[in-house]
């Protein structure tokens, strides 16, 4: 008969699977060390390998579409691109940026529609009319919209402040406080002057709201606003030949619109102002002793700045429509050279709370 019990070497066993502590190493610590391995490992993959929510929550290569439809607003590019790397969206590395500069403020659907087709992941644009139609091009498309330096009053751009709606959000060009403060401040450096004259590009967006919120103003400051609508330099130039032996204005008043910062429109204004000593309320002062006494205005490159954090909520998952609108501050700055040469009193009140004071 066989053994009924085998000795150890006869019997056959199946090999462990599970590795053993080193001879002499308490199996319990050797475990423990381990673990500690492996989650070393796993947390260097999460760190370093892995993208960490601190740079933007990015897993992809954004693509962002820039429409710059007025080249006076082209340092929102530059502030928009500085804060979204400070997000942690490096250019060539997770973002990529195609910059397009309309020739025109308005009939830019073409290089929208190559946004589309692109499939970026985003548009960018500015001013009004150009977030106008890229909200228009975009429906429907899902692409999200961030509109800078646009006003909303006087169009369908958002539905509310709260909540834009759609595909949209951005940082508003408050037209109506700027036009408003621009009357307040010209009245205060002039306040005999009764007869305001307004040239604005005759059809253009910002237009409208910006004469019927100063309107009220002028009414109860007794001063006489005059419109002059043009669409033209050369119907620019005509107003004023016409008006050179008599100008019929005390003071120039250049609301939010492209004729107070394009050069064709602008300087034959500045001349004739410069040459009849007619104070103007404007945008960008010059270093000199010519131009506007004043401005008030966006910080443009702070625009720029407040549409980067909005552009990082829609990366990360929010809708565009559900991301409240915001409000850039303005700039205020005083020419002194020409309020000395035209002799105006500027006051310790007006000095005291400007940007910045050309001296």
């Amino acid at each position: 008969m066989p053994p009924t019990n085998a000795s150890p070497q006869e019997t056959s066993q199946a090999p462990s699977v599970a590795p053993s502590a080193p001879a002499g190493y308490p199996p319990y610590l050797w475990w423990t060390g381990a673990v500690v391995v492996v989650i070393a490992l796993l947390a260097g993959v999460y760190f370093f390998v892995l993208p960490k929510a601190g740079d933007g929550g990015v897993s992809k290569v954004y693509h962002v579409g820039i429409l710059n439809a007025l080249d006076y607003f082209a340092p929102t590019i530059d502030g928009f691109k500085q804060k979204m790397t400070e997000l942690g969206y490096v250019e060539g590395k997770n973002i990529v940026y195609d910059i397009q500069k309309a020739p025109a403020p308005v009939g830019n659907q073409a290089i929208l529609k190559k946004f589309v087709d692109d499939k970026v992941d985003l548009i960018l644009s500015f001013p009004t009319e150009a977030s106008l139609e890229a909200k228009e091009v975009t429906a429907g498309t899902g692409i999200p919209v961030v509109f800078a330096d646009a006003a909303i009053e006087g169009n369908t751009l958002i539905e509310s402040l709260r909540s834009p709606g759609g595909n949209v959000t951005g940082v508003r060009f408050p037209v109506p406080e700027i036009a408003t403060n621009r009357l307040e401040i010209l009245h205060e450096l002039v306040p005999q002057a009764t007869r305001i004259w307004i040239p604005f590009l005759k059809d253009y967006p910002t237009v409208a709201p910006s004469l019927a919120a100063i309107q009220p103003l002028a009414d109860s400051l007794r001063i006489t606003l005059i419109e002059a609508p043009f669409s033209t330099p050369d119907e620019v130039k005509a107003y004023l030949d016409a008006h050179d032996k008599n100008p019929d204005m005390d003071a120039i008043l250049l609301i939010p619109e492209p004729i107070s910062i394009l050069p064709p429109f602008i300087d034959p204004i500045y001349a004739f102002a410069d040459v009849h000593k007619i104070p103007v309320a404007g945008i960008v002062l010059q270093d000199g002793d010519t131009g506007p006494a004043f401005s008030f205005m966006l910080d443009v490159f702070s625009v720029g700045e407040l549409a980067a954090p909005l552009a990082d909520k829609i990366f990360k998952g929010t809708s565009a429509g559900s991301i409240p609108v915001v409000t850039s501050e303005s700039v205020f700055e005083i020419n002194y050279k020409v309020t000395q040469k035209l002799g105006l009193v500027v006051s310790e009140s007006l000095l005291s709370i400007a940007d910045r004071v050309v001296r």
